[in-house]
């Protein structure tokens, strides 16, 4: 069985799918109970709940949300509360789309080690607290020159995605006789791949979506150094910039779909609550939207101490929206009612939640590169899931890639984490001279990003 995968479902219907956690097992555990439960749904387009009861710690809610974001879930609803000490969270999940493979197990181990000292240690002893993660180099030759470089790097990206192997840098070379061999350049979410089962695991699950003619080999990578070349400071300038211009909002080049993205209402109560203050926010639905919420309360020191998350009920006037209630306070412990405080964070939650990403595609010498970039975390986290969702955007348009980087740049005061793609200029999507077929590269890799695809 794959690694941190569930043996089975549940059988012959009944109130619920299969629980994990809460058994006796867990009856010495702080409580009595897992910190985390999982109850998983019965049938396929139900919900999974997923219950976090424990200590509570600065931006755990942000943790939470990016790891469930990483592992291909969608939170359709939630309930968070704390008194600043323990919390109790409860998110309702589906998977993004039926193709993704969902390994419960393992996303509850990650949850538990997010989960403060007083549970994880001594009852789950194969859970460690983060630490600088080890690179591997992951070795695919293929006898095919278009073979892993067109539609089936989409296919290797997903397979890595699901097996939990984050990439960091991708490099194609041509051997003498023909023969493709890509290198990419990993780390593992389980930190398991330096054992013969893991990598033994991984390669078989390549093969047998690539074919047998695809020989597959982890090796360690020593010495990797995560190197990236800085953007020349034009392009920096229009990729990073505070505030896109109207008229890129209003671009005919966006879809419907994301042209309806760029608005929200967000607005302040300071007489609902003695203590807190009240932050509604209405915008519309997308991939990461409370991640991209909470992310930004926990940048901005802004501490949540109940919270609601709502979709849009059938028949609502804001259809296809999101309505989220916050009560909150300031670090200090005082509501928010300075008005250029309340301003300074409307500003900031619009912003991240209606550009959370930055996509380009900008000329490289005679080739075409694709840029992608997303704010990083003050924690130093990134945000999950980009080099899949690209990738699966350009495989749609059978759009080929030749080489990919990932590396962080500072600019407008913060970090950016950036995504380089050198792209094949096809004949049936030529894109040195044609800025309609670059609009279409570019709408396509925005909605795949933002959950219009998946």
């Amino acid at each position: 069985m794959p690694v941190g995968q569930v043996a089975a479902r549940p059988g012959g219907g009944g109130v619920g799918g299969m629980v994990l956690g809460g058994g006796a097992a867990a009856a010495a555990a702080v409580g009595g109970d897992d910190a985390v439960v999982m109850q998983l749904a019965a049938a396929e387009g139900e919900e999974t709940v997923i219950t976090v009861n424990c200590p509570d710690q600065a931006g755990l809610g942000c943790d939470l949300c990016c790891t469930i974001l990483e592992f291909g879930l969608r939170i359709t609803r939630g309930d968070v509360s704390t008194d600043g000490h323990w919390c109790f969270v409860v998110f309702w999940v589906v998977p993004r789309s039926s193709s993704i493979k969902i390994r419960w197990a393992s996303l509850k181990n990650r949850l538990m080690s997010m989960c403060p000292s007083s549970y994880s240690i001594p009852f789950y002893p194969d859970i460690s607290q983060p630490g600088p993660s080890k690179f591997y180099l992951l070795k695919l030759l293929s006898p095919d020159r278009k073979g892993l470089l067109h539609v089936r790097f989409a296919d290797v990206t997903h397979i890595l995605s699901d097996l939990e192997l984050l990439i960091h840098r991708v490099k194609v070379s041509t051997t003498p006789d023909g023969r493709v061999v890509d290198l990419f350049f990993i780390t593992d979410g389980m930190e398991l791949l330096h054992t013969k089962e893991r990598q033994e695991e991984t390669c078989s699950t390549l093969m047998a979506t690539l074919g047998p003619s695809i020989s597959c080999e982890v090796l360690s990578a020593e010495g990797f150094q995560q190197g990236f070349s800085s953007l020349p400071p034009k392009i920096a300038e229009e990729l990073f910039r505070v505030e896109l211009a109207g008229s890129e909002i209003c671009s005919s080049s966006l879809s419907a779909e994301l042209k309806r993205v760029q608005t929200a209402t967000i607005n302040f109560d300071n007489s609902l609550s003695p203590a807190h203050t009240l932050v509604q926010i209405i915008c519309a639905d997308q991939k990461g939207l409370i991640y991209d919420i909470l992310r930004t309360m926990k940048d901005c020191n802004i501490q949540i101490f109940y919270g609601r998350f709502r979709s849009d009920k059938k028949g609502s006037v804001n259809k296809g929206c999101r309505e989220v209630d916050l009560f909150v306070k300031q670090v200090d412990g005082n509501k928010v009612i300075d008005p250029e405080k309340q301003e300074a964070l409307r500003s900031r939650l619009r912003s991240e939640m209606i550009h959370p990403l930055r996509v380009m595609i900008v000329s490289r010498g005679p080739d075409t590169e694709l840029l992608v970039a997303n704010p990083v975390e003050l924690s130093g986290k990134g945000r999950p899931r980009v080099f899949y969702d690209a990738t699966l955007a350009l495989k749609a348009l059978g759009i080929c890639i030749f080489s990919a980087e990932i590396g962080r740049q500072a600019a407008s005061e913060r970090q950016w984490e950036v995504y380089r793609f050198l792209l094949d200029d096809s004949k049936e999507l030529p894109l040195a001279n044609s800025p309609t077929n670059r609009n279409r590269v570019i709408d396509r890799v925005r909605k795949t990003l933002m959950g219009c695809y998946n």
